[in-house]
């Protein structure tokens, strides 16, 4: 990435200075422009404001600026809004960390407003989604900034052609029949907004415009239960025109088309390392996007900090591109003395083919790492390791610990293959294995060494037949075990008429010896914000897509961590034993009436001496 220059610039409160190396942690810059209806509601949102002055990480400082020759004011009344939620909520050491500039970003006469516009975008978050009127009674359109419904409710975007605009009151009851074909024009207030849309979409409106009264936009969403009810019509909020009303009011005929210009950007930040970094998407109006992202920078930092721990690297790709049925492959040579260590790491991380993140792959997919050492050998092709790319995001980098898997290391050179769904877009991998020595101290004693796996059970469609199709593996503990754990990676997939998997609670089952049942449960399933709650763990934010969502055991843009259970008190030592695995779905046998999701699963006994 490239390198941020020093910089000063005045403040309200004086001066802040920005130099390589004096922060201790990330430097975030937003600038505000009243022509954006998405940073009018960030802005006078309650819940925003509050996210911001209570969770905002006490690393990161904040600078904020104004795109408009109205800077001064601008930035008095952000300053005056977080001062006012800051002190309500009794969070005042924050204002210490934000900082607000009253020179215009066209008069700061330094690199930063090269980087703003530069770096242009019509996302969601700082594009400048419009609304144009137009009537015969005007020479003019008239062009008002809107905010769209939240998107995962309502999915459906405005086309680009023109439509009349319709009077139907609040919109709370049944709509004129003129509404048909037609964009609703109705009143915020009375009734909720899904209450509103879905009668709109009822009278077959082409879409909903709700105007405010008199107070700021705001963020449209559903509530409760409204939002497992999916309506096809678009909406957005907007401020009522004077001339739209007495238009409409004056019974003349009113159209309305959509647009988005493109804008400079809104967020870019300056992390620890002193790169400048772009803060991906925001999906509504809300500063939690801003402390997400300020979270993954702490991690980030803090994983740097850990790959300086002592290992030997075994470097096995660099910037390696990762594309259709064979990914990235190469072969290596194992260290000398691998017997002697007992922890085995992967520095795995992904880019995008360019510097910016319009060039990174569309969609979250599956990544594995496959390993061979010896072909005719036991262990040859068995999974090492599993992530799941980003949305359109290329900064993902994680340190995975996968010491029980040693054994598979059963030779001089190993072959690992990286890889995804063939027809995924183009990523660049790159991979180190890092080898090292636990610490007994830290270990609290003697350190034991995997010396055996022996593989278990690898998931499948997740229908009726799922555990129909598998049978108890029985199996003796080899006579140098002092210690038996179980290891797993399990990750749900798919989509049937009750979200399994990727979005349903499952739970995942070994039973050994007919008593101990060691269970797994993807609990967060489904949750709304289930996957903000990893990034903390290097779970990729603000990605271009539904990221938040928590799902079957995995994150959009992390790794999936190992399963790891002792059972060595549920063995025989000196007997037989068995084990068998079931998946089940709300406590029960999977049993979709279509479209069955799947598991991917690798699943091991470890033997350790």
């Amino acid at each position: 990435g490239t390198l941020a220059e020093p910089f000063t610039v005045r403040t309200l409160e004086g001066e802040f200075s920005y130099e390589p190396g004096a922060l201790r942690g990330p430097l975030i810059i937003h600038t505000y422009t009243n022509r954006s209806g998405f940073l009018e509601c960030l802005w006078t949102s309650e819940a925003s404001l509050r996210s911001l002055v209570e969770d905002l990480p006490s690393s990161t400082q904040l600078l904020f600026l104004s795109l408009d020759d109205s800077a001064l004011s601008d930035v008095t009344w952000m300053r005056e809004q977080v001062q006012r939620v800051a002190g309500a909520h009794s969070k005042e050491e924050v204002l210490t960390r934000l900082h607000f500039v009253p020179v215009p970003v066209f008069s700061l006469g330094n690199w930063i407003p090269f980087v703003l516009y530069s770096w242009s975008c019509v996302s969601r978050s700082c594009g400048l989604a419009q609304a144009v009127f137009t009537s015969d009674e005007w020479k003019m359109p008239i062009i008002s900034k809107r905010l769209n419904a939240r998107y995962d409710w309502l999915k459906t975007q405005w086309s680009r052609k023109s439509c009349q605009l319709v009077e139907a009151g609040d919109g709370c009851g049944p709509a004129p029949p003129s509404v048909a074909g037609a964009v609703a024009w109705v009143s915020e207030g009375n009734c909720s907004f899904f209450t509103k849309v879905q009668n709109m979409a009822t009278s077959k409106a082409s879409g909903v415009l709700v105007y405010t009264l008199a107070g700021s936009i705001q963020e449209m969403n559903c509530v409760e239960d409204e939002c497992n009810t999916t309506l096809e019509i678009p909406a957005s909020m907007v401020h009522p025109e004077p001339s739209v009303v007495q238009a409409l009011q004056s019974g003349h005929l009113v159209y309305v088309s959509f647009q988005n210009t493109p804008s400079p950007n809104t967020f870019f930040a300056i992390h620890q390392q002193g790169v400048l970094a772009e803060m991906g998407l925001f999906l509504y109006p809300s500063f939690s996007f801003v402390n997400w992202q300020a979270q993954w920078f702490d991690f980030y930092a803090d994983l740097q900090a850990r790959l300086q721990s002592p290992a030997k690297v075994v470097p096995v790709f660099d910037k390696a591109k990762m594309q259709g049925k064979n990914g990235a492959v190469a072969t290596v040579d194992m260290p000398q003395g691998l017997s002697d260590f007992t922890v085995l790491q992967l520095d795995a991380s992904l880019m995008c083919p360019g510097r910016r993140d319009l060039s990174c792959a569309h969609w979250d997919r599956t990544v594995q790492l496959f390993v061979c050492c010896d072909p005719l050998g036991p262990y040859c092709n068995v999974e090492l390791g599993r992530w799941i790319t980003a949305f359109r995001r290329g900064t993902g980098r994680w340190l995975m610990d996968v010491s029980p898997l040693l054994p598979l290391l059963d030779g001089q050179k190993c072959t690992l293959t990286m890889r995804t769904d063939p027809w995924s877009m183009l990523w660049l991998v790159s991979l180190n294995l890092r080898f090292s020595v636990h610490d007994p101290k830290s270990d609290g004693g003697e350190v034991l060494r995997p010396f055996r796996v022996m593989p278990l059970y690898s998931g499948g469609t997740f229908d009726r037949n799922y555990n129909k199709r598998l049978e108890p593996v029985r199996f003796s503990v080899p006579a140098p075990a002092q210690k038996v754990e179980l290891y797993a990676v399990i990750t749900a997939h798919g989509s049937d008429d009750r979200s399994c998997g990727e979005f349903c609670v499952t739970s995942h089952h070994f039973l050994l010896n007919g008593v101990f049942n060691n269970t797994l449960m993807f609990d967060s399933a489904g949750s709304p914000l289930g996957c903000t709650t990893q990034v903390k763990e290097g779970a990729v934010p603000n990605e271009y897509g539904t990221w938040l969502y928590g799902r079957g055991g995995w994150c959009d843009g992390l790794q999936v961590d190992p399963w790891r259970v002792d059972v060595t008190k549920q063995l025989n030592m000196s007997e037989p034993n068995s084990i068998i695995y079931f998946g089940l779905f709300e406590g029960r046998d999977p049993n979709p009436s279509k479209d069955p999701g799947y598991i991917i699963m690798s699943s091991f006994l470890v033997f350790y001496k």
